[in-house]
């Protein structure tokens, strides 16, 4: 575990050149991030809100949608701009703003909402399961523990590979609404007459704050602003207008893809509920039964399974990923990719074999609609800091958004934070009004004060405080004393720095066995996203900043003249030191230590260890 890390997200990072002649591959190589980001936007939390309206309503709310999509479009710009230009992501950024104690609870907020999200695609997976199989919900919800290896089996093929995984998933959920929506020939006329904006009655001004809470999700503003670093570019004025405009175009098109798959599980069930007068269907195992029996056709409610359970796999892989984000930008502290998964994946699951255990399958909607009201009230902590972030002329330079689109940001966040707060009273004021104890009744109040407190705190904060601006972004220990160093022996000696505290030691101890005609070699390992991929083709924040602590440390070594050189390592940690060890014939290698063991070195890796195993040479752990 290492603290002094500040890139997240890191097997990825800058993984995709994008510095190609050919135009086209250009443009294919930029495209993917808004792909991943859009699978929040159709996952099985989306789908009970659609299908209410469609039922209830017909196509009246079918704006709605689109409003939604546009405010959605928008706001994950901004999550792009910022990764683009600051080479940041939300919590990174966060990070280095707020004081310690609100971001940790911005830090338990989001992984509130990664749950909450994770819980949604679990339903949805195992509805989708029991649709196809008849499999009960309790052994569906079992089941779904087993995806969580699947993204590691992605992460080992790379983040094009793992984009276009995503991209077969919802072409899955596309075609098969498509082909629904062929066999319930809505009228198009209507359909048409649905994009005029009109609210019938209070019950749809529910459905449509409900459209609009279950569309913008916050832990897509994370994702967003980490998988766009994951394209290495130009840093200069053109590339960066490059990233920008050619992200911007990958996020109109994956977003409105998100927007036609929404309309059409809405168009849907306007077409095959709503007209044959069966506006009570809002679960989706209800709208499973009657598609068969309305549609006179069995391919439809198998196209409907299939489309859910794709739509919940798609998310589970995405929803991981922005766990890893947050965990990582919040709190420094990278472990496996495979316990991150399990420890969200267990997160979600626990809630939901409860319920189906105690209460039964019928109260799985209801937990449902709870996993949205959860997300709901997460979406102001996300949304605030990020426009606040991309506004700042002082870290964005002449990127930061124009006045235009701020009012514009601005706006949207007042409504979307206003109507996710309503829903939540609404949620909130239900629960008091039929519940019995007080106790319960002034934890809802309690919680709720201090819900209102924090969201004021986000708003201000950045106002009345200067941005924290370190040197070094956070990555590196600003000032480093090597002290009193001892005489050496050996001829050639490797030493591999985390570039922390420890350093020092690690140095010292390098030192102490060479003599005035030894050499040095510095190693260090790159472990951001990008370079995890591309390797020493990387040009990431990260990199860069590895390659200034690197350069201060031989600066300092070379001004007490001792012969030394630097080297920066990518990929596997413990291999690659390895190989550069065997590769440039060091005949001994110091390295830090963790200080940990056991069930320790299982959550955080034993670099150590497996080091030992991949050289010939004596190897020094300083502990």
């Amino acid at each position: 575990m290492d603290y002094n890390r500040a890139t997240s997200l890191s097997e990825v990072h800058q993984s995709i050149d994008t510095n190609t002649k050919s135009k086209w591959k250009k443009l294919f190589a930029f495209f993917g991030p808004a792909y991943l980001v859009s699978v929040g936007y159709m996952d099985p939390g989306n789908w009970a809100t659609d299908l209410a309206g469609g039922s209830q309503y017909g196509y009246k709310l079918i704006w709605v949608l689109l409003m939604s999509n546009l405010m959605a479009l928008l706001l994950q710009s901004l999550s792009a701009r910022l990764g683009i230009v600051r080479g940041r992501d939300l919590a990174q950024a966060n990070r280095e703003t707020y004081p310690r104690s609100v971001n940790f609870l911005l830090y338990i907020l989001a992984e509130i909402a990664i749950a909450a999200t994770d819980l949604a695609e679990v339903l949805g997976m195992a509805i989708g399961l029991q649709l196809l199989t008849g499999l009960p919900l309790i052994w569906g919800v079992s089941l779904t523990v087993l995806d969580t290896f699947l993204l590691l089996v992605l992460q080992r093929y790379g983040i094009r590979k793992m984009e276009a995984f995503i991209v077969a998933l919802v072409a899955i959920v596309g075609v098969s609404f498509l082909v629904q929506l062929v066999m319930a020939r809505p009228d198009m006329r209507e359909v048409a007459h649905g994009f005029i904006p009109s609210i019938p009655d209070n019950t749809a001004l529910y459905i449509a704050i409900g459209i609009i809470g279950a569309t913008v999700m916050p832990h897509n503003l994370y994702l967003h602003s980490a998988l766009v670093q994951t394209r290495k570019i130009k840093r200069d004025d053109a590339g960066i207008k490059q990233a920008l405009k050619l992200n911007f175009l990958d996020s109109t098109i994956a977003l409105n893809l998100a927007f036609l798959v929404n309309a059409a599980i809405l168009i849907l069930a306007a077409a095959v509920f709503f007209k044959t007068g069966r506006t009570d269907v809002a679960e989706i195992q209800d709208a499973h039964q009657l598609l068969e029996q309305l549609l006179s056709s069995k391919l439809a409610p198998i196209l409907f399974a299939v489309a859910l359970i794709a739509a919940g796999q798609s998310s589970t892989v995405t929803g991981t990923l922005a766990g890893q984000i947050i965990m990582e930008g919040y709190l420094h502290l990278r472990i496996n990719p495979w316990l991150r998964r399990l420890l969200t994946r267990l997160l979600a699951i626990l809630p939901a074999f409860l319920v189906i255990l105690i209460s039964g399958e019928n109260q799985v909607g209801p937990l449902l609609v709870f996993s949205q009201v959860l997300l709901s009230m997460q979406l102001g902590f996300a949304i605030i800091p990020l426009i606040h972030f991309v506004s700042d002329k002082h870290t964005m330079g002449k990127y930061a958004i124009k006045p235009v689109t701020k009012v514009i940001s601005w706006a949207i966040t007042a409504l979307l934070v206003y109507l996710n707060m309503r829903m939540v009273y609404t949620e909130a004021i239900g629960y008091i009004s039929g519940n019995g104890s007080v106790w319960v009744d002034g934890i809802i109040i309690l919680a709720s004060l201090g819900f209102i407190i924090l969201l004021v705190i986000t708003v201000v904060y950045p106002l009345i405080s200067r941005y924290r601006q370190e040197t070094t972004g956070g990555i590196h220990t600003p000032q480093v004393s090597l002290g009193e160093l001892e005489k050496p022996q050996y001829k050639r000696i490797a030493m591999a720095l985390e570039f922390s505290k420890k350093d020092e030691q690690i140095i010292s101890n390098a030192i102490a066995h060479g003599n005035e005609h030894t050499e040095y070699l510095l190693i260090h390992i790159v472990e951001s996203a990008s370079a995890k991929y591309f390797g020493k083709e990387s040009d990431d924040f990260e990199t860069r900043k590895d390659q200034e602590q690197l350069d201060t440390y031989l600066a300092l070594l070379h001004s007490r003249g001792i012969k030394a050189s630097g080297m920066l390592g990518f990929r596997h940690r413990a291999k690659e030191i390895a190989r550069i060890v065997n590769h440039e014939q060091a005949d001994f290698l110091v390295l830090g230590g963790h200080g940990h063991k056991g069930i320790k070195d299982w959550i955080y890796g034993e670099t150590a260890n497996q080091v030992r195993h991949f050289v010939k040479v004596p190897v020094l752990v300083v502990q």
